[in-house]
């Protein structure tokens, strides 16, 4: 597995940009995708996405897929311009 993260400060008034851009995006995830958060910062204007990818192939073949990737171009949409961090998963824990 393999988790990337988007962040970037969103004016609050631009937060529901966001919001709205990223519950659009997520009616048809990409196959590649395992799963993604819309996370917010308590008293912060700092925002992440932050998505769960099968593998680090996955994560490529969806990139090569598209000219930008939908998170970049959903902080755009809120005016933000977000940096990108790439995770391997050393362990991983579940519910049952």
């Amino acid at each position: 597995m393999l988790v990337t993260m988007l962040e970037a400060q969103v004016p609050d008034d631009q937060a529901a940009v966001l919001i709205n851009e990223y519950g659009a995006a997520v009616d048809a995830l990409p196959p590649v995708i395992v799963e993604t958060f819309l996370l917010h910062a308590a008293g912060s204007d700092l925002w992440r996405i932050v998505t769960v990818w099968a593998s680090r192939d996955a994560l490529d073949e969806y990139r090569r897929s598209v000219d930008t990737p939908a998170g970049v171009l959903m902080f755009r949409a809120a005016g933000a311009e977000p940096s990108l961090a790439i995770f391997d998963v050393a362990a991983h824990a579940a519910q049952p």
